[in-house]
């Protein structure tokens, strides 16, 4: 029998890859609003990262969320996105 292929990504916090149902998805849409997508199905450009907020820490830091969508991400954004990560980890 055929083993299924796990799909993997790229954390942008740690720099890890691990399969994506692991990971959380942040996902630009097309009007340029950007936003934690907890189903991984919202349509627009997607990076993703550990469900941790220290991951999301090391990518505010390092600004690579900021170079995969190619915008500046205002820090209320990164706020509302750590507070949604902090609740889905309880």
């Amino acid at each position: 029998m055929k083993q299924k292929k796990i799909p993997m990504r790229k954390c942008n916090g740690c720099g890890e890859q691990k399969p994506k149902k692991e990971l959380v998805r942040i996902v630009k849409s097309p009007d340029g609003e950007v936003s934690l997508d907890l189903t991984g199905k919202a349509s627009g450009r997607g990076a993703y990262i550990c469900k941790s907020a220290e991951c999301l820490q090391k990518a505010k830091k390092s600004h690579r969320i900021d170079k995969a969508f190619e915008m500046t991400i205002p820090n209320e954004v990164y706020e509302q996105m750590t507070a949604e990560i902090e609740n889905n980890e309880k």
